[in-house]
């Protein structure tokens, strides 16, 4: 068992893996923060389905909900420096392969969150829009303070899921040469000779991260659906 497994290797491994957890943090923070944007995008385009816009979105969206994550990141790596060195002359072999990891994981938020979005906002009856709109209020003012509102408690948990997979999600940037919890972790068990202490700790965070997100959910969702609640109550 001492060769198998060591709490020794536990207590060694640990602090060496922990100084890679932010570069997973800020690899989540910039994917998701850029990617909330762009699903706003992408959902609006879509509800207003914008002619050809439309069209090319479909095409794209089916690319990123059909294809792999990792497929999405070598693509993004080796064919936009392709791209951009054609097209626009510009070299990136300096750029740093986080961008290429960033850039991949902020059109995939996009497309997913988008999609969420949309389902939430088209979920609310049309009717409650333009109620709000004969009552005197600008089609504005009806969606943020009438539709929005609803949408947003529509779309919490799911996009809370999202969140906690976009932390598992980044357990493939390694395979791009990023080195982030994982990849140090593979290098530590190549290096040893045991990669079983370093999985684990890395399993231990990823659970702590998962509970943490998913509370912190939850909790949200309660106090958003309270004045509703409450409303239905009262109604009965």
């Amino acid at each position: 068992m001492g060769e198998f497994f060591s709490w020794q290797r536990v207590v060694h491994n640990f602090p060496i893996l922990i100084k890679k957890l932010p570069v997973t943090f800020e690899i989540v923070a910039v994917a998701f923060s850029l990617g909330f944007i762009l699903a706003l995008l992408i959902a609006t385009a879509r509800i207003k389905k914008i002619p050809i816009l439309n069209q090319i979105l479909t095409v794209f969206i089916s690319f990123e909900r059909g294809t792999p994550l990792l497929v999405q990141m070598l693509v993004v790596y080796y064919a936009l420096p392709l791209v951009l060195q054609a097209f626009f002359g510009i070299d990136t072999r300096r750029w740093d392969k986080i961008i290429f990891v960033d850039l991949a994981l902020i059109l995939n938020q996009g497309v997913f969150l988008g999609e969420i979005f949309r389902g939430a906002i088209t979920s609310i009856p049309k009717g409650q829009k333009e109620a709000a709109i004969a009552c005197g209020m600008t089609e504005f003012s009806a969606f943020t303070k009438i539709v929005l509102p609803q949408a947003v408690r529509v779309a919490l948990p799911a996009t809370g899921l999202n969140l906690i997979g976009l932390f598992q999600e980044t357990s493939l940037v390694f395979m791009i040469g990023v080195m982030d919890i994982i990849g140090r972790a593979s290098a530590l068990g190549a290096t040893s000779g045991h990669s079983l202490e370093s999985y684990l700790i890395i399993a231990v965070l990823f659970l702590s991260i998962n509970f943490v997100l998913t509370g912190i959910t939850t909790k949200i969702s309660k106090n958003l659906s309270y004045g509703t609640n409450v409303l239905k109550q009262k109604a009965i």
